[in-house]
């Protein structure tokens, strides 16, 4: 290999972003290592925004009376019908926006609007910064944006004074967190070669798993108020933002080179080369990715995103992947926030759920390298909606769906399955799509998820009077996600096309259909 360099030395040679990478700078190499570490630690915060709601937004576990009028009127064991002052909560989740802005009885259902007003916000977050990331700011720039609007948003949802106001805070959490998940995900596998795409996209959800665990250890010095929770998470991402995101970060070679600032990607890469202690030769220049239209005048004025949807096989993967979200988002966050509905301590149990994704994290990573996406993504499903009916069976009429160890430990394997067909799907996405719309087409796999993900606090609400509905209903979207998602093509070892014009030459793409179980055409290794 290095005869042949040397004999290429003085030659003008026109590369692409995958051969520089793989024979010049290493496809992984320690500064691609810092640079995925870096990105990936944003995740830790988009997690805690997340999730925070599952102490802040808890259902009070029990009640007393303070007052001789409240016991001869409460017989029937419930709050409803007392006049307020005569009893006061009290026991675990005490300090909560429930207990505070009484939403029981009759306004138990708006206590699933924060969160379902979160996710509509992260839907609408993930159209905006899927479309900015590929047409202005770039993977870099979206990413510091989002995390200082978080910072914002969070602390300001600190401030609530009702349930309304409270809401309409959470809303612009979730358009202000959307830009993270998607950015650092496509930021952390552009800058790094083919072999290693599944294992690097996989490092962001074990920081995402981190901030998870991270909430039951920060909330619980912080039962007593729930507002101190959001104040201390909201300090964390515009720490990162100013010391780590804007002095250390480089923005995608791959994005820099679509945007036609070929000579400032090559700069990035050469960084790279220099940090792993090799070299990129001076005769080397990278090559502009084609956006010929087969003579198709018509289509030049079209933008990426525009060409997309004129594009049927595109089309068609992104009407899969959407579809195939929306159930795994439903599942994989109802399953977190349904853990109130198991009879056990709230901190225990968010702690066992938080620890059983870090083992999906490893166990995703190293089957990503040996096996295919597809069979991994739709087998995790499968598992996760198998787990969840089988919550069912271990549940009773006695316990009310909860306090069962054998529910709790289907519960846990569960939500490990479902992490697992969470990020695999990410990685999936990924690779389905080229560079100069592959944000996007992550920003709209992600509003899938995330509009799945706002109809589950409303199942979660019902699930305090019907566990077993709960848990059927999210396994059975699971098991229908697993399904769709046999119908698209196989991805492992395939090259990151940088136009869509370039993978449809490139894969043969022109018919516009591809068969259930086919696989893209992958190039030599």
């Amino acid at each position: 290999m290095d005869e042949e360099k040397q004999e290429l030395v003085g030659k003008k040679l026109q590369l692409t972003v995958d051969e520089v990478l793989e024979g010049y700078v290493g496809s992984f190499g320690f500064s691609q290592l810092i640079q995925v570490l870096l990105v990936s630690l944003a995740r830790i915060f988009d997690s805690q925004s997340t999730l925070v709601t599952i102490f802040t937004d808890a259902q009070p576990k029990s009640w007393r009376c303070v007052s001789p009028e409240c016991g001869s009127a409460a017989a029937g064991g419930s709050v409803c019908g007392l006049k307020a002052g005569t009893w006061e909560w009290s026991g675990e989740n005490s300090s909560s926006t429930i207990a505070e802005w009484g939403l029981v009885c009759d306004r138990r259902f708006l206590a699933a609007l924060p969160t379902s007003v979160y996710f509509l916000g992260s839907l609408i977050g993930s159209a905006v910064f899927g479309r900015l990331a590929d047409a202005s700011f770039g993977r870099k720039k979206s990413v510091l944006i989002s995390c200082l609007l978080t910072s914002i948003t969070i602390f300001l949802t600190s401030l609530s004074s009702n349930i309304w106001i409270y809401s309409l805070l959470r809303f612009a959490n979730g358009i202000s967190r959307a830009g993270i998940g998607i950015c650092c995900l496509v930021l952390s596998t552009e800058a790094v070669g083919r072999k290693w795409r599944g294992q690097v996209s996989q490092y962001g959800f074990f920081f995402f798993a981190t901030g998870f665990l991270s909430i039951p250890l920060i909330a619980y010095p912080t039962r007593n108020c729930w507002r101190n929770l959001y104040k201390i998470i909201s300090f964390l991402p515009l720490v990162y933002s100013i010391f780590v995101l804007i002095p250390f970060v480089s923005e995608s070679p791959r994005w820099l080179l679509v945007r036609g600032r070929s000579e400032e990607a090559l700069e990035v890469l050469r960084n790279y080369a220099r940090i792993n202690g090799k070299e990129i030769p001076s005769n080397i220049t990278l090559l502009e990715p084609s956006s010929s239209n087969n003579g198709k005048k018509d289509e030049n004025t079209l933008s990426p995103i525009e060409k997309l949807w004129t594009t049927r096989w595109a089309v068609r993967r992104m009407a899969l992947i959407m579809f195939t979200g929306f159930g795994i988002g439903f599942m994989y966050y109802g399953i977190q926030l349904n853990v109130e509905n198991l009879s056990f301590n709230l901190y225990f149990t968010v702690a066992i759920n938080a620890t059983m994704e870090i083992p999906a994290v490893f166990v995703g990573s190293f089957l990503l390298g040996t096996t295919n996406r597809r069979r991994l993504f739709s087998t995790s499903a499968f598992l996760a909606g198998a787990f969840c009916l089988f919550c069912i069976v271990f549940s009773t009429e006695k316990n009310r769906g909860g306090g069962s160890l054998p529910q709790l430990m289907m519960e846990a394997l569960g939500f490990m399955a479902a992490a697992t067909a969470f990020n695999v799907l990410y990685t999936y996405c990924v690779e389905l799509f080229p560079t100069n719309v592959r944000n996007f087409a992550v920003s709209m796999m992600r509003q899938a998820l995330m509009l799945g993900a706002s109809i589950s606090p409303l199942l979660v609400v019902y699930g305090r009077l019907s566990p077993s509905l709960s848990f059927f209903v999210f396994g059975v979207s699971s098991v229908v996600s697993g399904l769709l998602s046999l119908w698209l093509p196989e991805t492992r070892n395939a090259p990151l096309y940088e136009t869509l014009e370039q993978q449809e030459e490139e894969e043969g793409l022109d018919l516009a259909c591809v068969e259930l179980g086919k696989n893209v055409q992958v190039s030599p290794s």
